[in-house]
């Protein structure tokens, strides 16, 4: 529940922000009649989002009459097998994005910027229509991949309560849309993304562990009987992965105190500055 909380909240707020930078984009730029194509590419994305997550969620559940549908008999039959199913999803989805979180943590700073050079570039000095389909094309593409993200990392929550947490983090993302639009100030977004990333991170690390196990369970790797019973205890239902969960939130926790006291350092006057300001 708390992993598809996380997930829900972060990159729905991210999507929010994505957009929330274009419409900036458009209002400064006096391109505001290009704001339809903004609505028709997040619509657009959100139904391949949901497509890719329909899709994905099938071939996870291996029905094989839905997989064979799309991607024919031999795909049907190689996704047949659910341990080496679940160990590719989870490959997918570790390098995919762990990649994304990584970017978005180094380059988050300077996200308004690229993404104004790039508007600039897909609607400037071009006609009405070329301009319009180039911030539908960015907006669609820019909510895809956040979309993308979410699925892959949804399908690796290993919880009954998965739906009541995405349902939580929805509600919070909303609210918390709401409090950027009213008193964006008091929002420190650049916190709120390495938090956020540190726990997706470190959940991350979970998949992988599952991973693992799944590939152990298929028998393609050395002493795969050995290597499965040593992992069981790490899996999501295992003695010791039940309490990840609780791992990764003290991690979290620790993490922000730790930053905190350092912004508080950072902020008071040193001794001598001080002496010198009386002088």
């Amino acid at each position: 529940m708390l992993q598809s909380f996380i997930i829900i909240l972060r990159e729905g707020f991210e999507s929010f922000l994505l957009v929330a930078v274009i419409f900036s984009y458009l209002r400064k730029s006096g391109r505001r009649q290009l704001a339809s194509a903004v609505y028709s590419g997040i619509g657009v994305a959100l139904a391949i989002s949901g497509a890719l997550g329909y899709l994905l969620f099938k071939m996870q559940t291996g029905q094989a009459d839905a997989v064979e549908k799309y991607f024919g008999a031999g795909v049907a039959g190689f996704l047949g097998n659910e341990a080496l199913r679940e160990a590719v999803l989870g490959v997918v989805a570790i390098v995919l994005v762990a990649s994304l979180v990584i970017h978005m943590w180094r380059h988050g700073a300077s996200m308004k910027t690229r993404m104004e050079e790039r508007l600039g570039e897909v609607s400037s000095k071009r006609s009405g229509w070329a301009a319009y389909l180039g911030i539908f094309l960015f907006t669609a593409l820019m909510i895809c991949r956040e979309g993308m993200e979410t699925a892959l990392m949804l399908l690796q929550v290993r919880s009954p309560r998965l739906v009541w947490g995405a349902l939580l983090g929805l509600l919070a993302t909303i609210s918390l849309a709401w409090a950027w639009a009213q008193f964006g100030h008091l929002i420190n977004v650049k916190r709120f993304f390495q938090v956020t990333g540190i726990f997706l991170l470190l959940f991350l690390v979970q998949v992988a562990i599952y991973t693992f196990h799944e590939f152990s369970e298929t028998g393609l790797l050395p002493n795969s009987e050995a290597l499965h019973a040593a992992t069981e205890k790490f899996s999501p239902e295992g003695l010791y992965g039940q309490w990840f969960s609780v791992v990764m939130v003290a991690v979290c926790g620790l993490w922000l105190v730790a930053a905190w006291a350092i912004d508080r350092l950072r902020v008071q006057p040193t001794p001598r500055a001080g002496i010198i300001a009386n002088n």
